[in-house]
């Protein structure tokens, strides 16, 4: 039985998009929880709590949409296609927060309002977007004879939007226990207080997100409640609240530092297993699975070689990178 390259290959564009989640999603957050705090000194130590890796985190969205285009190039073509205008308010709002995190630090004390207000937008529009693409790709795109049949404004839905606003509460909520990780008292306090309410947030997110789509899309609730699939999938919103409940509890120890963060990264991992789980094996949903939307088998093999190469190499740079700036962050210390 030979190896199926397109499962592997699936498996690395889900990596891929999950480690830029985690990795991207807390440096993301740490722009949209600007608001929550108005002290020049703590944002300056909320910013310099990713001032080493933030650029190196976005390395996973350029593996993932490379890999995307090589592996699965109609998938690709279609996605393109249908999202170019959130694809592109993305790029441009982390363009916009990247341009804004340089320039804050050499400002004048007069300028320096608007280049947090600059990473505050750029984070969130960054954010919203990506949500809403993730929205899109639920909801499906007609494709006709290889070629996305839609308008060019069909992603525009009230799922969608709300998908974008759901994922600034995820990011958010991740840069509150990433602070709550890498600051002291009294940052540390208002992030515990604030990651609190946005976890409440995020739990009603995923409740509404849960309920919406098997209510729009009669596949997907086939998928989750029907027997014996029930029994296999439950596993999966028990761990959501045994997940939550623990975090909860964690929130309220002072002593607890990275049990918060970590414990989000597993909730955040558990509701994007619930997207994965909800349209396999279509990767453009509702018709084209991810084999009738593949590569050839030799285009596959011959990029896995420079992927076997290239992935250990970005997780060792990046494990070193996290490992050398590791502890927290001082007031006058970091980026400059």
């Amino acid at each position: 039985m030979g190896v199926d390259l397109s499962i592997i290959w699936f498996v690395i564009i889900v990596f891929a998009t999950l480690m830029y989640i985690v990795m991207d999603g807390f440096d993301l957050g740490i722009g949209i929880l600007f608001p929550f705090t108005r002290d020049a000194v703590d944002r300056d130590v909320m910013v310099n709590s990713v001032a080493p890796v933030w650029d190196g985190n976005e390395t996973w969205l350029v593996l993932g949409g490379a890999a995307l285009f090589g592996a699965f190039p109609l998938a690709y073509a279609v996605i393109i296609d249908a999202l170019t205008i959130p694809l592109s308010l993305m790029l441009i709002g982390l363009i916009f927060r990247g341009v804004a995190f340089e320039f804050r630090f050499n400002a004048t004390p007069s300028h320096r309002p608007f280049w947090d207000k600059a990473f505050l937008g750029g984070s969130i529009l960054a954010t919203f977007s990506q949500g809403v693409v993730v929205g899109a790709v639920l909801n499906g795109f007609p494709v006709v004879n290889r070629t996305f049949a839609g308008g060019p404004f069909d992603w525009l839905t009230p799922f969608t939007l709300f998908c974008g606003l759901g994922l600034v509460v995820a990011y958010a909520l991740l840069g509150a226990t990433w602070l709550i990780m890498k600051s002291e008292d009294p940052l540390q306090r208002i992030m515990r207080r604030h990651a609190r309410g946005l976890l409440l947030a995020q739990l009603a997110v995923i409740a509404v997100i849960s309920a919406w789509t098997p209510l729009a899309h009669p596949a997907i609730a086939q998928r989750w409640f029907t027997l014996p699939n029930l029994w296999f999938l439950l596993p999966v919103p028990l761990l959501v609240m045994a997940v939550s409940l623990i975090i909860w509890r964690t929130l309220a120890r002072p002593e607890c530092h990275a049990q918060p963060f970590v414990l989000t990264l597993v909730l955040i991992f558990l509701g994007f297993s619930g997207l994965g789980i909800s349209i396999w094996p279509h990767i453009i949903p509702p018709d084209i699975t991810l084999w009738q939307a593949a590569a050839p088998t030799q285009s596959q093999g011959f990029m896995l070689i420079g992927a076997l190469l290239i992935i250990p190499i970005i997780l060792v740079y990046t494990f070193w990178s996290y490992y050398v700036f590791r502890g927290k962050v001082q007031h006058g210390e970091g980026y400059h």
